[in-house]
């Protein structure tokens, strides 16, 4: 452990969060999502967080009397496209100079180059960015529509069916398949075996709002559509489309469209849910086009900024 001066508050690095500090660290996750309105840390992180086996670094910081004000997660499972950085300082404690006595700490602790996600495109983390000297590489759109505006019925391609995901049996088929539909994706497309396991054990997993496109014929699986449930104490129900993805033979079929419709109409009819969201990369233009054709609307931006 290693430990700075900034301020009133003082910021330390550790290999390893204890319980206690895993659950303060979520709780100012929550405090500091509800005041910008965008969580400040993905779901990537929020996993590892609770993974006693994970690989990562964190910087946290205190007040005097103790409080987490800040903290930082450094993410160094893949040293070739760099550390990945999450950065979050408590509502009530900044312009105090936490965030950036963190900043230089991830900059002091991390070799190599470094991608760090402003979530919200908050206007004090691009400040901040510009002033260390990260560029803006990549923005990915959340967007949203109401679930109770007009929904076309899904029209499947001749021959395809679709049917629920079956853990433990459509594992590895369906890791073949994200594969090779986001195989020019800087995450997705290399979901492991483990990512997939951790996944399927979150609570709100629900194996019916797992949908696969199937060839009746053969049984190969050509595309997906996972849903997710979003429920938090206080804030109402949300549903997204967590990840869709179609075998790159199949597209031009309406597969995709198919898809997409199926698993609105599931989250709207079974789950009962009024609106909808999702993430999508900005320069992915064909599916931003067809998101917006399907009636969403851009809701907020999340920003990745890069360093050497």
């Amino acid at each position: 452990m290693s430990s700075t001066q900034s301020g009133s508050d003082q910021v330390s690095r550790v290999d390893r969060l204890g319980p206690a500090e895993i659950t303060e660290v979520l709780a100012l996750a929550r405090t500091a999502g509800d005041a910008d309105g965008a969580d400040p840390m993905d779901e990537h992180v929020l996993l590892r967080l609770r993974d006693e086996h994970a690989v990562a670094s964190h910087l946290v910081a205190r007040a005097a009397d103790g409080t987490l004000t800040g903290y930082a997660h450094l993410d160094t499972t893949d040293p070739e496209s760099g550390v990945g950085v999450e950065l979050m300082v408590h509502p009530a404690y900044r312009r105090r100079g936490t965030g950036r006595a963190l900043a230089r700490g991830v900059l002091a602790t991390a070799a190599g180059p470094l991608r760090a996600w402003a979530h919200g495109d908050h206007p004090s983390a691009a400040a901040l960015a510009v002033d260390l000297g990260f560029q803006r590489a990549r923005v990915l759109w959340q967007l949203r529509r109401p679930l109770d505006a007009p929904l076309s019925a899904p029209r499947l391609p001749d021959g395809v069916t679709l049917r629920a995901f079956r853990p433990g049996s459509d594992d590895d088929a369906w890791l073949t398949l994200n594969a090779r539909a986001f195989a020019d994706h800087p995450e997705q497309g290399r979901w492991t075996a483990e990512d997939l396991r951790v996944r399927l054990a979150e609570p709100w997993f629900d194996p019916a709002g797992f949908l696969l496109a199937v060839e009746s014929a053969s049984g190969r699986l050509l595309g997906f559509h996972w849903t997710k449930v979003h429920e938090r104490p206080g804030s109402a129900r949300i549903g997204e489309v967590y990840v869709l993805g179609v075998e790159p033979t199949a597209h031009g079929g309406g597969l995709g469209r198919a898809l997409t419709t199926a698993g609105l109409a599931y989250l709207r009819d079974r789950r009962g849910l009024d609106r909808v969201m999702l993430y999508v990369d900005e320069s992915n233009t064909g599916a931003v086009a067809l998101y917006e054709r399907l009636g969403f609307a851009r809701w907020a931006a999340h920003v990745s900024y890069q360093l050497g």
